[in-house]
């Protein structure tokens, strides 16, 4: 089997949204690799599989941080634990997922028209213990990338094969996690049972109180190349949140670096969910098709701005999801030479369905309800048909066309009759890639393609201001497009001409139509700009001995809007510069455990550049000894060196109680301070 077949058979098992895997299909040799595979087994040098080692012995503060083993990606928290996170990728500020596109199990986790955010992820059901691949991609190169993933996209998959262990973990700030797990064989299968329990306080001075169960049913036959599963899931949170604070309150002593200013603010999420996976492989190619459906609800009360429109019963409010989702996708590969020219053809139809029942914005105080802003009833449904060729043109260069259609149709039922309606838009999406080499086991990568992200279906048909706190309340408000068109490029190589070392480097560019947001937490759409995005990326994964792994990437972007207003033309938030770098060690001896550092650079907060946050350098430790193949016990030291620095900032207006008018100030959310965590683990 050529590399380009090889390749092609892990993308026709790795669709980025809707179904993830697919490392079953790759040799042995391919499988070895934990940052990015080898030298002929990617379409482009910022794309990569993570197993084993950089998975299983990473000290991590909160599940969603496994994303950080892909390179250049940041999360971090704005508010409680329980929320979704902040990730960072490529010149954006994410938010909770606008742009970046994850799927578990072949189950897409992005929520469009969600009551806090498009796109949101909210990854703490993952159970990082049952993860065996993470699955990257960046830019909207291939055809397999739908909504969400211009600038990224990852496919987390969980072990078919576990052998039985049950572990407690116990830490400062109240914090408890029990975990049991194993998969018996059943039949011609296996059977995944695990559940979790988990509690924690963190630092906060009003404690977090965050509860999470989670449960996974999962039945497996084969691999996911030649197989099936089905797999149930369960999850539920409850927790009170200290959100992002103004700096003055800090400075002037009336809270405490990890004080609130609404101790009742929080939220209470569940989610469950049913979803298969099957592939079959055949000798002039292969099936590939999954299934899902969940059901998801979220109650969450946020308060940013303290008194500043409300002095009596000040600024919080509610935001309120209900939604039930199905969708699946259906996947073709073809070998049928043309005149004599190996072609592999891909095909694909792809379909997705939001019904959200209500979402809700609500103006609160103390979690109760005192006003409607607005609630909505919104039908959304996806569809995409794609296809893509490849063709190896010589023996050192194959060349990948593609092209995928989605579309996307609307309908939102509104509290304000005005603001409801129906919408629908297609957008069609050509890609391309050529692959040059190996050279001297180096290879050389031509990436361009187009992609979008939707809009909230709200914005699209909304046509009065909804917010009772504005003064423009009920005026005429202008609609936003459905979808936005993104144009990205990438010019990279791959080489693993150093033994033991594999390394890459990736320059890039990325082109938004606009970066219209619907505000959640007014109920809006906020316009904003057409804007560009370029940046270089270095990754490198070195095994010098058996056991041992070093790792270090960095990445620095450029992101400026690209229409000049009076403001600026810096985009608020757009990430500049990251590093990460670590060394693991796990032979499956007495001892094992890693180190790992991770800087997060200063971005502005304004269009002009005059605030700016600050950057951050974290460091965490894990040490672990293994008494016995039975027993391990390994504890975790997170923020190291207890350093003081913000996980996130903002520059807006708020006023404190008692303050006279409205302050422009900076509002942060500090990092925890030096966290420890034991765990005793028993295998069976």
């Amino acid at each position: 089997m050529s590399k380009l077949a090889r390749a092609l058979a892990l993308a026709a098992v790795w669709p980025a949204v809707g179904y993830a895997g697919g490392v079953q299909t790759l040799d042995p040799v391919e499988v070895v690799a934990s940052r990015g595979s080898i030298v002929g087994g990617t379409e482009s040098a910022s794309e990569g599989t993570i197993t084993g080692i950089q998975i299983t012995t990473r000290p991590w503060l909160r599940p969603a941080e496994l994303l950080e083993t892909i390179p250049g990606l940041i999360v971090t928290q704005h508010s409680g634990d329980g929320k979704a996170n902040q990730y960072f990728l490529r010149g954006f500020n994410l938010d909770h997922g606008t742009d970046f596109a994850v799927s578990v199990m072949g189950m897409p986790v992005n929520l469009p028209t969600h009551a806090h955010g498009q796109g949101y992820i909210d990854l703490n059901f993952l159970i990082p213990e049952l993860v065996e691949t993470i699955r990257y991609r960046k830019g909207p190169y291939s055809v397999l990338q739908g909504d969400f993933a211009s600038a990224g996209s990852s496919a987390f998959e969980y072990r078919r094969l576990l052998d039985p262990f049950a572990e407690v973990t116990v830490g400062n700030h109240g914090y408890l996690r029990v975990l049991g797990a194993g998969a018996p064989a059943v039949g011609r299968g296996n059977l995944l049972i695990a559940a979790e329990g988990y509690h924690n306080d963190g630092p906060w001075d009003v404690p977090q109180d965050f509860r999470k169960g989670n449960a996974v049913l999962r039945y497996t036959q084969g691999t996911l190349a030649e197989g099936f599963d089905l797999t149930g899931t369960y999850y539920r949170a409850k927790w009170t949140a200290t959100d992002q604070v103004a700096q003055r309150a800090i400075d002037s002593g009336l809270i405490g670096r990890f004080g609130s200013l609404d101790p009742t603010t929080g939220g209470d999420t569940e989610r469950y969910s049913l979803s298969g996976q099957w592939g079959k492989q055949e000798t002039n190619g292969s099936w590939q098709a999954n299934a899902y459906a969940f059901a998801y609800r979220l109650n969450l009360f946020s308060n940013f701005t303290y008194a500043l429109n409300d002095e009596v019963n000040g600024d919080q409010f509610e935001q309120s999801d209900r939604r039930r989702t199905w969708g699946g996708t259906l996947l073709r590969r073809i070998d049928a030479p043309v005149a004599g020219v190996p072609v592999q053809w891909l095909g694909g139809l792809q379909l997705r369905q939001d019904r959200i029942d209500p979402v809700g914005l609500y103006l609160t105080t103390a979690r109760e309800r005192l006003t409607t802003v607005r609630q909505d009833q919104v039908t959304q449904t996806q569809a995409a048909i794609f296809g893509e060729a490849a063709v190896q043109v010589q023996p050192w260069m194959s060349l990948v066309a593609g092209l995928r259609v989605d579309q996307m149709r609307v309908k939102v039922d509104s509290s304000l009759p005005e603001n409801s309606g129906s919408d629908s838009q297609a957008i069609v999406q050509p890609k391309f890639t050529a692959t040059f080499g190996p050279f001297r086991q180096t290879e050389f990568f031509v990436n361009w393609g187009q992609g979008y992200h939707s809009n909230d279906a709200r914005g699209a048909t909304i046509r009065v201001n909804p917010d009772p706190r504005d003064p423009e309340y009920l005026n005429p408000v202008d609609q936003v497009p459905l979808l936005v068109r993104t144009t990205g490029g990438e010019l990279g190589a791959r080489t693993t001409l150093i033994p033991g070392l594999q390394s890459a480097l990736a320059l890039w560019q990325l082109n938004l139509g606009s970066e219209l947001v619907f505000v959640g937490d007014a109920g809006l759409t906020e316009p904003t700009r057409p804007s560009r995005r370029y940046g270089v990326e270095w990754t490198n994964y070195w095994t010098p001995a058996p056991g041992w792994v070093v790792d270090f990437d960095f990445s620095w972007s450029h992101a400026r809007y690209t229409e000049s207003a009076p403001e600026g033309d810096y985009i608020p938030g757009a990430i500049e510069t990251t590093a990460q770098a670590g060394v693991l060690y796990d032979r499956g001896g007495p001892f094992f455990g890693g180190v790992r550092v991770r800087y997060f650079g200063a971005r502005p907060l304004v269009e002009d550049n005059s605030v700016r946050s600050q950057a951050s350098t974290i460091a965490n430790l894990r040490l672990g000894w293994r008494p016995t193949q039975r027993v391990e016990v390994y504890l975790d030291v997170l923020n190291l060196f207890d350093t003081q620095v913000n996980d996130i900032e903002y520059w807006y207006e708020s006023r404190l109680p008692g303050e006279a008018a409205a302050v422009l100030d900076r509002h942060i959310h500090p990092a925890e301070p030096r966290t420890v965590r034991l765990t005793l683990r028993a295998n069976f």
